[in-house]
């Protein structure tokens, strides 16, 4: 089949164009390539895929010189039309939307690009597959999206009306959105709600990252809630799985949903969320033990107060996703750690 996969100069929509170009897939990928963190790094991705960067910046779509069933376009999805060019003349059958701007601190200080690349560009690949159907539209939301909500293990069956960063109201807004269109338009959509997701070429805007250079440096790391968070770490290789796997079903209706009493996880529309998490949390000073053992040095720590946006604990409850997929993550933060401080010595030379 022919993927569209969105953000695959990104950490997540890397992993999933490579896994699914392991399997036979034809896929084109798509980003923006946005300087929200080192362009560098997210060259090297693609560069590792044979897609160079002076082809993108000359060329329309970009074959990759080391894997035959791969082409990458450097495009803004805010840009409608050329974004309803390429569906009109490549016809995918599935659209895995990985692409958006993420990071909740960066939500309180840059508000508008949330809303032009969240919102804006969301609705341009909504009306993408509207026009030119898909067999499956599959999208990256958040575990943000619980918010306010305390109740743990948070499910798709809780209620999402408390968000409490602009960055989790636009991914509830996504929700949102694909609803509508799978309601309206017949469009089966499926959201996929992340749980801090970590593991080789992760973003550099994420703790793992920050911590890990910050060791190596001997320089002193911030420690929000004065180490008292509790993060559902989730390796990125079970959550490329969890992404293919649900790529895999397509949304159907709920042929139990009961207007009386709406589920927001499922939909009489062709419309499904599912949470993708390790479902086993870990303290945030266990994770950084982690990190000083990968690296064999000790943290240097400032204990800060809980910042705006962030929640102290997350817990993900997969039991539709196991239930309809068969699969639940369940690497240990060990072996994700290891696998990340092995992969960052190696890629900086360390």
């Amino acid at each position: 089949m022919k993927y569209l996969v969105t953000g695959t100069a990104g950490f997540i929509g890397y992993h999933v164009a490579k896994k699914l170009l392991e399997r036979g897939e034809e896929v084109i990928g798509l980003d923006v390539i946005n300087d929200y963190y080192d362009i560098n790094l997210k060259y090297s991705r693609l560069a590792s895929m044979g897609i160079a960067k002076d082809e993108i910046e000359t060329n329309h779509l970009v074959q990759s010189t080391a894997i035959q069933n791969y082409r990458f376009i450097k495009l803004d999805l805010a840009e409608k039309e050329p974004l309803m060019d390429l569906f009109a003349k490549e016809k995918f059958d599935v659209v895995i939307n990985l692409a958006a701007q993420a990071g909740v601190r960066y939500s309180l200080t840059h508000p508008e690009v949330y809303i032009q690349s969240n919102i804006i560009s969301f609705l341009n690949i909504l009306e993408a597959c509207r026009f030119h159907p898909v067999k499956h539209l599959v999208y990256a939301s958040s575990s943000s999206v619980y918010g306010a909500n305390e109740k743990l293990p948070f499910s798709t069956s809780d209620s999402v009306d408390h968000p409490i960063s602009l960055y989790a109201a636009s991914k509830k807004s996504n929700e949102l959105m694909a609803h509508t269109y799978s309601h309206l338009f017949g469009i089966p959509t499926t959201g996929l709600r992340f749980f801090t997701v970590y593991g080789p070429w992760g973003r550099p805007d994420m703790a793992l990252f920050l911590f890990t250079e910050a060791i190596l440096k001997g320089e002193t790391i911030k420690v929000f809630n004065h180490g008292k968070m509790k993060r559902d770490f989730t390796y990125i290789d079970d959550i490329v799985e969890g992404v293919i796997r649900v790529a895999d079903r397509p949304a159907t209706p709920n042929k139990d949903f009961d207007p009386q009493n709406p589920d927001p996880g499922s939909g009489k529309a062709p419309f499904k969320v599912y949470n993708i998490g390790n479902s086993s949390p870990v303290l945030l000073m266990d994770y950084i033990k982690a990190i000083e053992k990968g690296l064999g040095k000790e943290a240097k720590m400032d204990l800060l107060p809980l910042q705006p946006g962030d929640v102290p604990a997350s817990h993900a409850d997969v039991t539709d996703l196991v239930r309809d997929t068969g699969y639940k993550p369940e690497t240990s933060i060990q072996d994700g750690v290891s696998a990340f401080t092995n992969w960052y010595l190696d890629y900086y030379k360390k």
